[in-house]
């Protein structure tokens, strides 16, 4: 029985049989560079905003998206700040034969009250997977801090492409098979002010656990090098945010994150909610 192929060297939804019996397109759109990747010349778009890919010629289309990563939570009272969930990185090859809207998802929205998930990024009417990134923390969706009445209302992250970390004991996020990690717990037990958040899931690996001591590192990122024809090592997306502690020390930055620069990475928890970073849409066809 034939299989789809979703590896990042090729990827395809379609039948393996069928892919040979369909020639690859023409476009533009973004930016436009050439790569070469196992012998084989392409001319690559880069979409960093939302805009249009105008086909030029039908035919099939290599596509890499990523989603906008999750908001951070916020140190509030004995509220514990967890990390944001990268957004979910995909892979397709579709066949298109008119101009097809790209969409590059936003980062979640920090708030201390309310931080938001990332949104998707996608190319023409449907989303390829569910690419958010989930938040987490106080005041995300992994947990909201009520420190001006009182109390506190701890929960689990939230899922998304990554999931978000969680908060005192509670349960990171899920991400989305074959997208991306689930997001660590929050500790329990000790005194409430030393329990860490958990970090959010990266692309690449889940968020860790928090403990008593720190909060949980974030996922690592994708190393996504072998399909833009790069040496591996080269370019890494979607690293999860730390989780932090209120009383001392965080977690580190999802592995590869560069300090949380790159497209998709969700948002380390701190002392403020802070916004996750925008996702990225790459098109790549034969020439």
């Amino acid at each position: 029985m034939a299989t789809a192929r979703r590896q990042i060297g090729y990827v395809s939804t379609l039948i393996t049989e069928s892919v040979p019996l369909m020639s690859y397109g023409t476009a533009t759109g973004g930016s436009s560079s050439s790569i070469t990747v196992s012998g084989q010349n392409y001319t690559l778009l880069t979409f960093t905003t939302s805009g249009t890919l105008t086909v030029t010629k039908a035919g099939l289309f290599d596509i890499l998206a990523v989603g906008g990563g999750g908001a951070s939570g916020a140190n509030r009272s004995t509220a514990h700040a967890a990390g944001g969930g990268a957004g979910g990185l995909a892979t397709t090859t579709m066949y298109l034969t008119a101009n097809a809207t790209v969409t590059v998802g936003a980062g979640g929205s920090g708030h201390d009250f309310g931080g938001q998930n990332g949104t998707s990024s996608f190319v023409g009417s449907s989303t390829i997977g569910s690419t958010e990134g989930g938040t987490s923390g106080a005041g995300g969706g992994g947990g909201i801090t009520f420190a001006d009445v009182g109390y506190t209302v701890y929960a689990g992250g939230a899922n998304g492409g990554s999931g978000g970390g969680g908060q005192s004991g509670k349960s990171g996020g899920a991400g989305t098979t074959g997208q991306g990690n689930s997001g660590g717990s929050g500790a329990s037990g000790g005194a409430e002010a030393d329990r860490g958040a958990g970090g959010g899931g990266g692309a690449g690996g889940a968020g860790a656990n928090g403990s008593l001591s720190a909060g949980g590192n974030g996922g690592a990122a994708l190393d996504i090098s072998s399909w833009l024809g790069q040496s591996a090592g080269t370019t890494y997306k979607a690293a999860g945010g730390r989780g932090a502690r209120s009383s001392g020390s965080s977690g580190s930055h999802g592995a590869n994150g560069t300090n949380n620069a790159n497209s998709g990475d969700g948002a380390d928890g701190g002392t403020n909610s802070v916004a996750g970073n925008s996702g990225i849409v790459y098109v790549r066809f034969k020439v």
